[in-house]
């Protein structure tokens, strides 16, 4: 199978009437197989933060950005056999929030799965996100590829269930943009079991796909681009010849490699996440990524917001955006060097400092 070409001239033939104009980090996720009927798509919308304001009242970008994804997720072709949500499907966890944000999607055709994200939990602990979508963590089987859902934004109890007098104020302080009250993701010794469970009637050579919130790596504590038992997570996919994790929560592109699993970030239709200040010391806060990673251009407020399609061919994930207001550029998985490589990686020495107008 060849990679979708992200030219624009071939993208436009590629999305037909949905690519004129498109701005949306909708992403179309293609398998393949030696059997081309096997062959499936699939395209994945995360982070829409659907903020209430009062009565019918929601803040207008956010509601805006999630219908107009879900109307072009709809004209896609080819058609996808399933839609992803990456989680934040609300700001605050609300009942109104979840709702009209339910109510916006059940606009797709197609079969959605659902994965949840901090801001729909931690105002009820996902009570009822699980009435509207079932069940916080699951897996299933299409076409020959396992995939996993997994709800990574847990936290250690004393601060989940013994540290804030209401539950507004424990969503609140952990939906912080910075989290300066906030407490570490995890998956927590309850999914780690299940998970175990789950892999081991996997055969290892099948390709895993997981999905979860937050990144099931260690990147940036301070603003919990974190997972605290990413290791341990990691340890139960390590068996397994190709493991894709695909994540939202970051609002930007990421990618690394650990090992056998590849970890690629989708992109946000809310708003498109800026650097942390302390990105300028990078040497002194952020540990050290295994595979050299940078923004697509840290000065452009919307880097991070447009087209993301996703190439499975190879059973590792090859990633081709088409960014609104910046130049196209690819992450592809280099099967030679064994970790993905961003066509236009700039050297630490080369780039320009980080925003701070934010």
């Amino acid at each position: 199978m060849n990679i979708i070409n992200s030219s624009r001239r071939n993208f436009i033939k590629t999305g037909g009437a949905l690519a004129l104009g498109t701005t949306l980090p909708i992403s179309l996720v293609e398998m393949a197989f030696a059997d081309t009927a096997e062959n499936f798509t699939f395209a994945y919308i995360s982070d829409a933060h659907i903020q209430h304001i009062s009565g019918n009242r929601f803040v207008r970008n956010w509601d805006q950005g999630l219908k107009r994804a879900v109307a072009e997720a709809n004209l896609l072709m080819p058609k996808p056999d399933f839609v992803m949500f990456g989680g934040d499907l609300a700001q605050l966890g609300s009942k109104p929030e979840l709702d009209h944000g339910a109510e916006i999607m059940s606009a797709l055709s197609h079969k959605v799965h659902y994965v949840m994200g901090e801001h729909d939990y931690y105002l009820d602990l996902g009570a009822y996100w699980e009435k509207l979508f079932g069940p916080q963590f699951y897996s299933f089987e299409h076409k020959g590829v396992h995939f996993i859902v997994l709800n990574s934004i847990r936290t250690y109890d004393d601060w989940t269930y013994k540290r804030w007098p209401t539950a507004e104020q424990r969503m609140s302080e952990m939906a912080g943009l910075d989290n300066p009250n906030g407490s570490p993701f995890m998956v927590g010794e309850e999914q780690r079991k299940w998970l175990k469970a789950d892999l081991d009637k996997v055969a290892k050579t099948t390709p895993i796909v997981v999905f979860s919130h937050s990144p099931l790596q260690k990147i940036y504590k301070g603003w919990n681009f974190w997972t605290e038992d990413a290791e341990q997570i990691q340890a139960l996919l390590k068996p397994f010849a190709k493991v894709s994790v695909i994540y939202g929560h970051v609002h930007q592109i990421q990618y690394n490699q650990i090992g056998n699993i590849s970890f690629n970030s989708v992109m946000a239709t809310a708003w498109p996440w800026p650097y942390p200040s302390t990105y300028a010391q990078a040497e002194q806060y952020l540990p050290k990524l295994t595979v050299p990673m940078n923004r697509a251009d840290p000065f452009q407020e919307r880097d991070a917001t447009g087209w993301q399609f996703i190439n499975l061919a190879s059973g590792r994930v090859d990633l081709n955006f088409t960014l609104y207001n910046n130049s196209e550029r690819s992450v592809r998985f280099n099967l030679k060097n064994k970790h993905p490589e961003d066509s236009d990686y700039q050297a630490e020495s080369s780039r320009i400092p980080p925003q701070s107008h934010y």
